[in-house]
């Protein structure tokens, strides 16, 4: 991708902020000559917001969108186009949460909306078999090396909740290994962090987990080998699987090196323990094979969600036919869904996955996410801030740090009163993040060149008043 030549606004600017006194430094949107409207209320949002009390815990029905981590209240949005939402009061932000993810063609991408209005004029469930989701079927595994067959669900958690069953059916065995600050949904056996040592028993991070649900997961501090080989050593012959996430996304951009994977892999091949890659972010979004292709290591089971929905709710998991053959109606392995390959699900997969395979789709995704966090470290350096933007594929994140973040220790809680403040002033700007500084950002092919340039100069005015 040839890439603009506007990369000098940015060191311009930057130059500017160094060179005026503090309090003269004029706004960037005068220096740009760009109209860019200031949010000043969230006036509807917050009446929704209060209504919306009456009705969900916390307002919400899923608790990061509360805005906890951030101020005022959230934003109902309802709009979107390409890479812009619109929210209840009418003002619009460049969206780099894209749905969490989900997203990677933009809102309301005209091949997507087509195939699904297409399908619903002939109903929206059957609760049966349809040709739609032999269609998307096909297209995954014809065009990914990793998995022979596939079952179609309704959410990420979903999918991760089936591969950990199908991993324990199949190995006849109990305890689920899991890494310190990786997310794998709201599954009762997941939702645990730490206790001391290397290797331990977990403790729940959540009410309403049994205690001997805990005690069927060990938890393992990411980024340490010593802390996968005492694990297998002790456990292995009652270890069903290891769960990761090859490219850990859900507390911070938690990086790995694929060398440590490629141990890990070695290590679950030698012990006889199934090795799951969690891709319901990383899957289609860092390449169509997701971290797997990327790093070519192959996983036992793979679960996917987000990007295969096309926007709609959708989950899947994946493994070799001898695997997949212990789920039912094949297996002696349970797992059922009412709206499981939902036709609209899978007409709005189809669509989306047909544009993704396309020659040349990620590497452009690639170049422009690096441009545009090359526009903002370049910002940073100059001005002596301490940030940096962890990217692989088309995902970013936002770090305080000067520091290399490969496990979740890492990550200094005190800087995410730095993210709330960069949060509030963006909003004031036209730019939406995920309202966690914990969150990553997205970048879609809805995102153009001069979208980028806009909020990549927006980003760096609201973080010289971070720092000032």
């Amino acid at each position: 991708m040839k890439l603009p030549q506007n990369f000098l606004i940015i060191i311009l600017i930057s130059f500017v902020f160094l060179h005026y006194h503090e309090g003269q430094i004029p706004s960037i949107t005068y220096l740009c000559g760009m109209e860019l409207k200031q949010v000043l209320t969230r006036e509807k949002s917050a009446a929704l917001f209060a209504e919306a009390k009456e009705y969900f815990p916390g307002g919400v029905n899923s608790p990061v969108r509360a805005f906890k981590s951030v101020s005022g209240p959230p934003l109902f949005i309802k709009h979107g186009q390409g890479c812009r939402i619109t929210d209840e009061d009418d003002n619009i932000y460049i969206d780099f949460c894209c749905s969490w993810g989900p997203l990677i063609l933009g809102h309301n991408n005209d091949h997507i909306r087509e195939s699904v209005i297409k399908t619903i004029a002939h109903g929206t469930s059957f609760g049966t078999p349809t040709k739609l989701g032999n269609e998307l079927g096909k297209l995954i595994i014809e065009n990914n090396r990793f998995i022979e067959k596939i079952r179609f669900v309704s959410s990420g958690t979903e999918a991760v909740m089936s591969a950990i069953r199908l991993a324990r059916g199949a190995t006849g065995k109990s305890k689920v290994v899991k890494f310190e600050g990786c997310y794998h949904g709201h599954v009762d056996s997941l939702l645990v962090k730490a206790g001391s040592g290397l290797a331990t028993f977990g403790e729940s991070t959540s009410a309403g987990i049994p205690e001997s649900f805990v005690k069927e997961t060990l938890v393992i501090p990411l980024n340490n080998r010593n802390a996968i080989e005492d694990v297998l050593e002790q456990h292995a012959h009652e270890i069903a699987c290891i769960i990761i996430e090859p490219i850990p996304a859900n507390n911070g951009l938690l990086l790995q090196d694929k060398d440590y994977l490629v141990f890990l892999r070695e290590k679950c091949t030698e012990y006889g323990v199934l090795l799951i890659f969690d891709e319901v972010i990383s899957g289609f979004r860092v390449g169509y094979e997701g971290a797997a292709g990327l790093y070519n290591i192959q996983p036992d089971i793979v679960t996917y969600g987000k990007i295969i929905g096309g926007g709609m709710p959708v989950g899947a998991y994946g493994a070799s036919k001898e695997i997949m053959s212990n789920i039912a109606p094949e297996g002696a392995v349970y797992q059922a869904g009412t709206l499981s390959a939902n036709p609209v699900a899978m007409s709005a997969g189809f669509a989306a996955c047909e544009l993704l395979v396309q020659d040349g789709f990620y590497k452009t995704m690639e170049n422009k996410t690096k441009y545009f966090v090359r526009l903002l470290e370049t910002f940073c350096q100059i001005n002596n801030y301490e940030v940096t933007f962890p990217t692989i594929g088309s995902i970013f994140w936002v770090a305080f740090t000067n520091k290399r973040i490969q496990i979740s220790d890492q990550i200094d809680p005190k800087s995410m009163e730095k993210f709330k403040i960069l949060h509030h002033e963006l909003l004031q700007r036209g730019v939406y993040l995920g309202p966690s500084g914990y969150e990553v950002g997205f970048i879609s092919s809805a995102h153009t060149i001069d979208d980028l340039e806009k909020a990549a100069i927006i980003i760096s005015e609201c973080l010289h008043i971070v720092f000032k």
